[in-house]
């Protein structure tokens, strides 16, 4: 028996429901110019679409596609020109029932007509702040990611703070229309912490567990993984991304959110079958 994660559905666009019985991977697709990691890699949309299906080749269930940067000292776009960006990629790939696609959005402009083409899930990363992005979520009945980018002090314990807002955001949604179990939540590491606080979220990562709601993890490639290798480039991330996650995953989290999807799904098998062994 799996004695550290919740196996919680989550329900999420289209009437489908994800059985979170093993570790989900979630893709990155950047339709973006400035993106830290693989910026410009994928802006143009033919060069997206076939990524898209690599990875899904590759073992990733879901592919999250984003229009804009948000790494440290980026310059936000307008709805305008984030929905230019992924409205193509978003034709195409909607249009396959055999594939799972997030939106990366904050926008509401951006978040429904991503909806109205199809996506099955919201990646927000303001933590659906906006009560319009509350509304077309709960109209449309997707999944919805609501990632913590609440800025901390360095004094904060980090998991209070988690905890603190995810109970007061989930009861947002919630009065709001959201489904409870189309919520899932993301500690939003890198986002307004510090790195030993970053560092904190992985060795902690069963106390913001709550309840049945799913969790995501999403530290790959970034600046608390250089930091620890010993301020390694991005493109050197590898390993201590595949580290960084492992530990989520068996302090429970239920889906990881990657650039590296063959090796990420190795190391997920892995810490699923310590979990537990007799799951084939």
């Amino acid at each position: 028996m799996n004695i550290f994660r919740n196996q919680p559905d989550w329900h999420i666009g289209q009437g489908k429901t994800l059985h979170l019985n093993r570790t989900f991977l979630m893709g990155i697709l950047n339709v973006t110019p400035d993106s830290f990691s693989d910026g410009g890699q994928y802006a143009d949309a033919e060069r997206a679409v076939s990524r898209a299906y690599e990875m899904a080749r590759q073992g990733a269930d879901i592919i999250d596609v984003g229009g804009q940067s948000t790494r440290p000292g980026h310059i936000p776009v307008p709805p305008e020109e984030e929905w230019r960006r992924i409205e193509p990629v978003l034709k195409r790939l909607c249009a396959d029932n055999a594939l799972i696609i997030s939106v990366d959005t904050y926008h509401p402009e951006v978040a429904v007509k991503s909806m109205e083409l199809g996506a099955h899930i919201l990646n927000d990363v303001t933590g659906f702040r906006d009560p319009l992005m509350r509304q077309y979520a709960a109209r449309y009945k997707v999944g919805c990611v609501i990632m913590h980018d609440v800025p901390l002090s360095e004094n904060d314990d980090v998991c209070a703070k988690l905890t603190e807002f995810f109970r007061r955001r989930t009861a947002e949604c919630i009065a709001d229309g959201i489904p409870q179990e189309n919520l899932c939540l993301d500690p939003g590491v890198g986002f307004g912490k510090s790195y030993e606080q970053n560092l904190s979220i992985a060795k902690r990562f069963s106390e913001i567990c709550m309840g049945n709601y799913p969790v995501l993890a999403a530290a790959s490639r970034k600046r608390v993984i250089g930091r620890s290798g010993g301020d390694l480039p991005v493109d050197q991330r590898l390993p201590g991304t595949i580290a960084y996650h492992t530990a989520c995953i068996l302090c429970g989290a239920n889906i990881i959110r990657v650039h590296d999807i063959p090796e990420a799904a190795q190391a997920a098998k892995v810490a699923d079958a310590i979990l537990n062994p007799y799951n084939e």
